[in-house]
Order: structure tokens, then C-alpha cells, then sequence
């Protein structure tokens, strides 16, 4: 197989607003200089797969079987490599990663692998109420020696509020909540902040913030889902 001539499939719609600008982020980031450069992709948006949040927390339905079927019906289609942009969902996927017959690029251990080389020093963890809870990202930092810093409760409310602002696509008060958050944030240590969440990027750069001072997951997953196709 040529390189670029791995078929990537997404599962995506958790939330629509952070696949669409995965898919942005795939296309602008790619080694192409025409069309046909460019990866095949398959998009699963499924946004009635349920809130990950909400099952972590137990006040919600399992989203297990859903995200296991769409990764499968991807597979079926011809997808030979996966990328899911949402944190949340990874912690669920990882309970049935083994059974996938095809690799998936993994947004955490992307995301921590980035920041390991952008940020040696830490970065804050801004992520959802959801991803906290499960420790998901503790863990594989830890594995790593890679040290994680937490927003202190009222600051990891403010984000959680802004990622539902995302998703109601009322990003201007996403963008206001998020500068916030960073302004508190940076006060305490001046690490980059770590935006776990596939919607914080959307509200980091709609804040104007700068951009040296974040490590996106969503860029992070398509950086090394790049790096897959075309190695």
C-alpha cells in the first residue's frame, strides 16, 4: 500500500462541531499538494450515540454499544485505520479496543504524547466533567511520567458549562467562559492547557487566545492520525 492510501474512518458527532473541525484540521494539516494526496475518509456522524459525561457520572445510558457498532460498520465499509474525536468516548472504547480488527488512533495517548513534547514541564487538564471523573488521561500520564494539573472545582464547572455552550453553538459565550477559565488558570501556573475535550479548542480559539499556550486534542488526534496514513 502507497503511502496516503490507507482509508481512515471516522466515528464522529460527539459533537458534530468537533468532527466538522477534525475533518478541517485532516485536510489543511496533510502532506498533499492536490486532490488525489488526500486520504479517503469515511464519516460516521452519529450524534445520537449518548452523552459520555452523563454515563461516567451514572445519569445516563451506556454508550458502549453504539460506539462499538458504528467502529465495526466503518470497518465493514472498507476503513482500515480509526479516529473517534471525542475524549469522553475513549474511555468507553477502551474496554472493547481489543475486538476493533483495525487500529484506531488513540486521542489521548495523542494528546499526552504532544504535550510531552510542546510542554515537559505539565500542562492543565480542561476536559469534561466525564473525562475527570473516569481518570482516563491520569492514567496514561502517569504511565508516562507525564504531570497533569486540575482546575480547582469552580473553574472545572465554568468549563463543563462552556462545552454544552459549544455544542448549542453559542460559541461567543463559550469563548468568554473559556478566557476566563485560561485567566485563572494561568494565575495559579503558567502551563499550556491541555484541551481534553474536543470542544474546548473550538471555544480556546474563538476566545483569540494564544495558541502556543494550548495543546489540542483535536489537532494532536489529527496530527497523529496523519502520521499513520502517510508513514
Amino acid at each position: 500500500m502507497s503511502k496516503g492510501d490507507k482509508v481512515l474512518g471516522v466515528l464522529g458527532g460527539m459533537g458534530p462541531a468537533a468532527t466538522a473541525e477534525f475533518l478541517r484540521l485532516l485536510t489543511i494539516l496533510a502532506p498533499a499538494a492536490k486532490d488525489q494526496d488526500h486520504p479517503v475518509v469515511i464519516v460516521l456522524s452519529n450524534p445520537k450515540i449518548p452523552d459520555r459525561t452523563e454515563a461516567i457520572l451514572g445519569r445516563g445510558k451506556d454508550p458502549t454499544p453504539y460506539l462499538k457498532e458504528g467502529l465495526l460498520r466503518l470497518v465493514e465499509w472498507g476503513a482500515g485505520l480509526l479516529a473517534v474525536p471525542c475524549n469522553t468516548a475513549h474511555y468507553f472504547i477502551d474496554h472493547f479496543l481489543a475486538e476493533i480488527p483495525v487500529p484506531l488512533i488513540h486521542i489521548v495517548h495523542s494528546t499526552v504524547e504532544k504535550a510531552r513534547l510542546t510542554s515537559p514541564e505539565g500542562a492543565w487538564l480542561v476536559a469534561t466533567d466525564g473525562t475527570r471523573a473516569s481518570g482516563i488521561y491520569e492514567t496514561y500520564a502517569a504511565k508516562v511520567g507525564y504531570p497533569l494539573f486540575f482546575p480547582e472545582d469552580e473553574v472545572q464547572s465554568e468549563i463543563q458549562l462552556l462545552i454544552k455552550l459549544v455544542k448549542a453553538n453559542k460559541m461567543a459565550e463559550a469563548a468568554e467562559k473559556m478566557r476566563r477559565a485560561a485567566e485563572k488558570l494561568w494565575e495559579k501556573k503558567a502551563l499550556p492547557l491541555m484541551t481534553a475535550c474536543t470542544e474546548t479548542p473550538l471555544a480556546y480559539d474563538a476566545a483569540g487566545l494564544p495558541q502556543e499556550k494550548m495543546v489540542s486534542s483535536l489537532a494532536s488526534l489529527a496530527e497523529a492520525t496523519l502520521s499513520a496514513i502517510y508513514s
